[in-house]
């Protein structure tokens, strides 16, 4: 049986249960196949996608294994793929259950197809199925049986035999029906069989596709045209780059950009013959210009794509933020489904900000789609934009600044397809700062798109909510950003919609600036076939700064097991939960706390072993069913990783209390997790000088660190636990979960025969994507934050 021609999703679900009933072990099962699967790309799974699958053991019907195959299924991973990968994980049970269920599985391989014929001449209907030995057909015209062999043959073919035809595959209990074919006469009559003699006609070809010029935007059709005996099967291919959705004699492109342009053929076929069409070249020029001289660029699709997200709240020295962490949040989970790396980091001060944004350009190669975005205070000077950092004082100047166009200048010497900068900040002008930035000169690379939050000398607003507060310009952006548009298009229509909504009209008005000429989406593929080993280093970079502690369980001298977790709620904020797994039946009442943290790290004393994650200061990660209590949790949350100097350490303090005891009793055992997310960066540290710089000290171009100073071999998709933040300079108002939004991060399970099967945990706050009527709130709501 030829299993490469099915996929896991065609199984039946009785099937996929069965083996996942076989993989939910540790010693050799759905972790071990993951592991295997991961050979090839596209099934590789994050570490938020394992940590997803391993939480069904906490559902009483959840299953591990069963997630994987799912998510496989989803991914149109092939039975034939899944055998090697089981074969090669060495699990003889699942392959010989797989193997055994393949064998009686029924698969039509070769489909009947319509056809015309003059009356006389011959036609062959052909259907071919794979399954267990012994597989029966039958043909069927309407409701009548015509025939009983794989081949139906209508020769020499007479006006009865013209109708609709199906045939059934079947053995023993188990069939299948084929698709309908109809059979037609023509009404003149053409080249018949006899011109070709023996079972089957040649393969004459009717139409040949056509070169043409295009412009960007425009549709192009291309057809090919050819008439056989068994009918012709049509396989489109650009630049000898087989085009898998496209199996018709005519290709239509809606909407070409210049990844289309290059050369089609038609590779036509049937089970006798095969033949391909002339070579066909499409050719994008510009949609302004007539019969211009022109020299094309060659682009191409995006390398790789990364983001960088700010948010900054809790300043020193200016009015407090609400809104930052809710908009970095949604907008990284939204990145996120378009295959950014994004890295979401929350209140920096001047040093860290500096060099996250040296360790983002590292990030940064050629065709690489590069993302900035800040939610904080800023201000706007001389066409210059300024961002905030936390540390910034009452009377700041640029020097106290990042200037946003430094930032750009140096991401154009990285030869990047596409600049994105969305700055949510205020852009009123500085009294206190006199001094003229002058930017190092941008290069006329036709990709820098600039999305302000407001306009010049303006003010940027939050609306506030119950729990959480968003951004006016992300409540907005967050409908659109998904959409499969050019990136000026996508913000033209966020600048309607806010131009509709009253509460906005006439205080706060998207700005947008670009260059952009081609059409340059968000949602644009990733081709890293002639950069791969770029796109492995760019990874390997993006990796180190998103990497957990593994999951701990420690032993206590009293008999008691406790279980550590961790999740990451941003790139510098990470989550621990402790976990009482077991106890001696003399132990009567049981809890484990942390205590003992670094100075270095930001926590809340009064918010730390929680019992839950609402209570530990976590607005994002919500729980809301609590575990059995049998099995209790506590939750501290752990902020400002990125000023982390040494390896986390801190101590579990277990207090527990016997059944002939009044007196409490303690043991502690100190932890130490190593350096957990942004903290192995070592943001803190200044970056050595890069060059001489025209701008003010403020200018990025003095820093720079060589891509030497990352070290980690981690997987690629290690990043993909946070769950991002903010956003900059507005309020808010009450918020439901969108629509659009992941699955918000949940601290990480480790396989274990100690879980209770407690209930599941749930992570489902979010924010709102619909009710934002212009009544849903006030302006009474709404404030503005000066930058000073």
């Amino acid at each position: 049986m030829e299993e490469r021609n099915m996929r896991v999703g065609s199984v039946s679900e009785e099937v996929l249960d069965r083996l996942s009933t076989m993989l939910d072990n540790t010693t050799c099962g759905w972790r071990q196949l993951a592991d295997a699967v991961s050979e090839q790309p596209k099934f590789r799974c994050s570490e938020s996608e394992l940590t997803s699958c391993s939480l069904q053991v906490l559902s009483t019907a959840g299953s591990p294994g069963r997630t994987l195959l799912g998510r496989l299924a989803d991914r149109s991973c092939s039975l034939d793929f899944l055998l090697h990968c089981l074969r090669k994980m060495d699990h003889q049970e699942a392959v010989q259950y797989l193997t055994t269920t393949l064998a009686e599985l029924i698969q039509i391989t070769v489909q009947p197809q319509t056809q015309q014929a003059p009356v006389g001449g011959r036609v062959v209907l052909t259907c071919r199925a794979s399954g267990p030995p012994g597989l029966s057909y039958q043909w069927f015209r309407g409701k009548e049986e015509t025939g009983n062999t794989p081949e139906l043959v209508l020769s020499p073919t007479v006006p009865a035999h013209q109708g609709h035809y199906i045939c059934r595959v079947h053995h023993g209990g188990n069939f299948i029906f084929s698709q309908w074919a109809h059979v037609r006469f023509s009404q003149t009559a053409g080249w018949s069989s006899s011109l070709f003699p023996g079972s089957a006609s040649g393969l004459c070809v009717i139409h040949q596709p056509q070169s043409r010029a295009a412009s960007e935007g425009d549709s192009v059709f291309l057809e090919c045209t050819a008439e056989a005996n068994p009918p012709v099967q049509y396989e489109w291919y650009h630049n000898m780059v087989r085009m898998t959705q496209h199996k018709t004699r005519s290709l239509k492109i809606p909407c070409v950009t210049t990844a289309h342009r290059g050369q089609y053929r038609c590779k036509m076929f049937n089970l006798y013959h095969e033949v391909w069409s002339d070579t066909a070249t499409i050719t994008i020029g510009p949609s302004s210009i007539t019969d211009a001289s022109w020299v094309e660029v060659d682009r191409g699709l995006a390398t790789d794509k990364v983001a960088l997200l700010i948010g900054n709240m809790n300043y020193h020295y200016h009015t407090q933020l609400c809104a930052p962490i809710a908009d970095v949040h949604e907008l990284t989970n939204m990145l996120r489904q378009m295959d950014f790396k994004v890295v979401s980091l929350l209140d920096l001060n001047w040093q860290e900000m500096h060099s996250a944004v040296t360790e983002f350009l590292l990030l940064l190669d050629k065709g690489v789609y590069g993302l900035l975005y800040f939610a904080g205070h800023g201000y706007e000077n001389y066409g210059n934009s300024f961002m905030l950092p936390i540390d910034a004082p009452a009377s700041h100047t640029s020097e106290h600044c990042l200037c946003v166009q430094n930032i750009l200048t140096r991401m154009q010497e990285k030869e990047t397809g596409l600049n994105v900068l969305l700055l949510d900040m205020c852009r009123k002008r500085n009294l206190y700062d006199d001094v003229i930035v002058q930017p190092g000169l941008l290069k006329l690379t036709a990709n820098i798109v600039f999305g302000y939050a407001t306009c010049a000398d303006a003010k940027a607003y939050e609306v506030k909510g119950e729990d959480v507060s968003n951004g006016i310009f992300i409540r907005f952006l967050k409908r659109r950003v998904c959409e499969d548009e050019k990136v000026t298009v996508m913000l033209d229509r966020v600048a309607e919609d806010m131009g509709s909504c009253d509460i906005t009209r006439g205080r706060q008005a998207l700005e947008l600036r670009s260059n952009l000429s081609e059409r340059r989406s968000l949602t644009d593929q990733i081709e890293t076939a002639e950069c791969s080993a770029s796109h492995s280093a760019r990874n390997l970079q993006w990796a180190i700064a998103h990497v957990l502690p593994k999951s701990l369980c420690l032993q206590f001298d009293c008999g008691v097991k406790v279980q550590l977790g961790f999740a990451a709620e941003f790139s510098n904020v990470m989550v621990i939960y402790t976990r009482i797994l077991e106890q001696p039946h003399e132990i009567v009442s049981c809890c484990a706390q942390l205590t003992d943290f670094p100075e270095d790290v930001d926590i809340d004393l009064k918010q730390s072993n929680q019992e839950t994650l609402l209570e530990a200061g976590s607005l994002l990660l919500i729980k809301e069913n609590l575990p059995s209590p049998e099995v209790p949790s506590l939750y501290t949350r752990i902020r400002g990783l990125q000023r982390l100097r040494r390896a986390l350490t801190f101590t579990i303090c277990l207090h527990y209390t016997y059944s002939n005891m009044d007196d409490e009793v303690q043991e502690r055992q100190p932890v130490t997790v190593g350096k957990p997310l942004v903290s192995k960066l070592n943001l803190h540290e200044p970056r050595p000088p890069h060059a001489p710089s025209a701008s003010s000290s403020s200018s990025l171009d003095s820093f720079n660190v060589p891509e030497t100073s990352f070290r980690a071999s981690v997987d690629s998709d290690a990043w993909s636990y946070h769950a991002s933040e903010a956003q900059s300079g507005r309020e808010s108002s009450t918020i439901d979960s969108p629509t659009t939004s992941r699955r918000a991060n949940i601290p990480e399970e480790t396989d274990s025969e100690y879980f209770h099967s407690p209930q599941p945990l749930v992570a489902s706050k979010s924010l709102p994507h619909s009710q934002i009527n212009d009544t849903n709130y006030k302006f009474s709501d709404m404030y503005n934050f000066h930058s000073h």
